[in-house]
């Protein structure tokens, strides 16, 4: 009996390193053994990545919107009525990170020939708004003013030249 379940051992031990032997030997190429000893031998291959985004350089007028309550823009009051909207060629600073320096700028919201405020834009090129935005955007050379959930932004938003315009402005 006891000889039985030796043989047993055994053969069981055999066959279990056979296997073991049989899969590593499967394995394909280019991947990491056990020991560490394989690696790749090719980058693994990465999503295209999109063209670089382009802004217009200088001043451009983007056209008039109605705001139809009181917010602030920079930090300053901004009366409800209705104005032109110009971008500068002035950017962000510092910086906002993953931006393209060129994509956030200042416009200035224009009435009577006067600067009434200023506020940062961010410009999103056509190609990329459904990566961004999920409402409608407005038809070519429109503009939409949305008092957005909960009532405390006012977004401004624009579609020139291929390009939109989204402003943000707190309530005043």
């Amino acid at each position: 009996m006891k000889r039985m379940v030796l043989v047993g051992a055994l053969v069981g031990a055999f066959a279990a390193s056979t296997a073991f032997a049989q899969t590593e030997a499967k394995k394909p190429a280019g991947k990491a053994s056990m020991d560490g000893q394989a690696g790749h031998t090719a980058p693994k291959p990465q999503p295209a990545t999109a063209s670089a985004a382009t802004a217009p350089d200088g001043s451009l007028a983007l056209g008039s919107v109605h705001i139809p309550k009181g917010v602030k823009a920079d930090g300053k009051a901004l009366a409800a009525g209705t104005y032109q909207v110009r971008l500068t060629p002035d950017t962000a600073s510092p910086a906002a990170k993953g931006q393209t320096g060129s994509l956030e700028r200042w416009v200035e919201f224009v009435k009577g020939g006067k600067v009434a405020g200023r506020e940062v834009v961010t410009i999103i090129p056509q190609a990329e708004i459904a990566t961004v935005q999920k409402d409608a955007p407005p038809h070519a050379n429109g503009s939409k003013v949305e008092t957005l959930k909960g009532g405390d932004y006012v977004r401004v938003w624009i579609n020139k030249g291929g390009n939109y315009y989204l402003v943000h402005l707190t309530k005043g």
